[in-house]
């Protein structure tokens, strides 16, 4: 059945990049930019603010998808296809598409954009040290990388623009180093034996990392993991002998798995509530400030802040 089923992702795959070469050349026509498509909207919002009126952007994952679970529609297929450069992040974030991915790369500029950080400043799974943790749009310092490495993409398709991009790329690293300024500064708002964050799932070790907070999940790196019963039993320990007063969702995962974790705490005496909900892995609604990278790292730092200080 997987052989069968990848014979169908090859040959649709085959026939689109025909038809998209065609239909992208058509829309280049048209408007003129560059077309541009990202997995999540992290990614296509760094390509918006570097190329700006040169390039037309659109992300696969919207606000609420869950990229560890994400399977790629024909519709995506096509996007991808028509597009003239795919972004996306990386380090197995998208371990169900990595296979069109290679695909797409014999065909087009396709780059890893998480990919460019260097090794040595990856954190790896506690559980399996083979696995990298790809929430690395958690560390300020770290996502940099990923904005260098979109701008050194669009100069290589685009170097008449190179100025344009290298100027949109410095002004667009400014502002994520004033969100960094601003996001310790919240942080030191909480005392410091508050400050261990749990969420639903292992999304922001990263974010701890970069601001002296232990972070707790329950399930792991992906939502494909699962969880059990001494999971959650593991978790209330920890609230209660810590005395933690609050607890995350996130906006991609289903609140059960964090619900079970504060009704768990109640019948152990502990009185825990949930501090607000975080973007994880996906931003919020296009249009709204969460529907920026700034924006939703702002939501999540206040939010944060608000709840343990």
């Amino acid at each position: 059945m997987k052989k069968w089923f990848g014979f169908l992702v090859g040959a649709s795959l085959f026939l689109l990049i025909l038809t998209g070469c065609n239909s992208t050349e058509a829309n280049k026509e048209s408007d003129g930019k560059i077309k541009i498509t990202t997995t999540i909207g992290q990614i296509g919002d760094i390509a918006k603010n570097i190329g700006k009126e040169h390039v037309s952007v659109e992300s696969l994952m919207g606000p609420g998808i869950d990229p560890h679970l994400y399977k790629a529609s024909q519709g995506d297929i096509n996007k991808l296809s028509k597009a003239d450069i795919i972004l996306y992040n990386g380090l197995h974030l998208e371990g169900k598409m990595g296979d069109i991915f290679a695909k797409m790369k014999e065909d087009k500029p396709t780059y890893p954009v998480a990919e460019a950080i260097p090794k040595d400043r990856l954190l790896v799974d506690q559980s399996n040290a083979a696995a990298v943790d790809p929430h690395v749009w958690f560390d300020i310092e770290l996502w940099q990388y990923a904005v260098m490495e979109v701008r050194e993409a669009l100069i290589e398709y685009d170097p008449d623009h190179k100025a344009d991009y290298e100027e949109n790329a410095e002004t667009y690293l400014n502002k994520l180093k004033q969100l960094k300024e601003e996001a310790q500064e919240k942080m030191n708002e909480i005392p410091e034996e508050s400050r261990v964050l749990v969420t639903a799932h292992d999304a922001f070790q990263y974010f701890g990392q970069a601001y002296g907070m232990e972070v707790k999940g329950l399930q792991g790196l992906s939502t494909d993991s699962e969880y059990g019963l001494r999971d959650v039993q593991n978790l209330v320990n920890v609230l209660a002998d810590r005395n933690i007063k609050a607890v995350f969702i996130e906006s991609s995962i289903s609140e059960r798995s964090i619900n079970a974790v504060v009704e768990g705490a109640k019948e152990k005496g502990h009185d825990v509530k949930i501090g607000g909900e975080l973007y994880s892995d996906a931003m919020g609604e296009k249009g709204s400030p969460e529907g920026t990278y700034i924006g939703m790292y702002r939501h999540n730092i206040e939010t944060i802040a608000q709840a343990l200080k």
